[in-house]
């Protein structure tokens, strides 16, 4: 294995980490998952994170990781077009028109909830 794969999926399996922390009920965004490990402009590398959340043999709940707007921009990494709002709706998150509906009350920011040494 490369470095760079190497150094990509420790940072992923940071990403897993997280997420995995977020509470039912609410979501995250992939950009405040990034700020929270350090890399305020990494967001598309945590959407690719993501990406690969399905194949990891513990249960990543990569439903709760949205876009900064609320919007449900990686449903169709999730086996049906309607399988994320699902998940979501099953927590008590209403979806409408594929965006979360009272999204600033539902957003977790991990800078706020949790503490960055004891993560690290």
């Amino acid at each position: 294995m490369n470095r760079k794969k190497n150094n990509q999926s420790e940072y992923f399996q940071m990403v897993y980490r997280l997420v995995r922390m977020i509470p039912p009920g609410r979501v995250t965004s992939y950009g405040a998952i990034a700020r929270f490990l350090g890399d305020p402009r990494g967001a598309r590398v945590v959407g690719w994170a993501m990406n690969d959340a399905h194949y990891q043999s513990e249960y990543v709940p990569a439903h709760r990781v949205v876009n900064r707007v609320g919007m449900l921009t990686g449903k169709h990494h999730f086996g049906s077009s309607e399988a994320m709002k699902e998940l979501l709706e099953s927590e008590g998150i209403y979806v409408l028109n594929d965006c979360i509906q009272d999204f600033k009350s539902r957003f977790w920011d991990p800078l706020k909830e949790l503490d960055q040494d004891a993560f690290f």
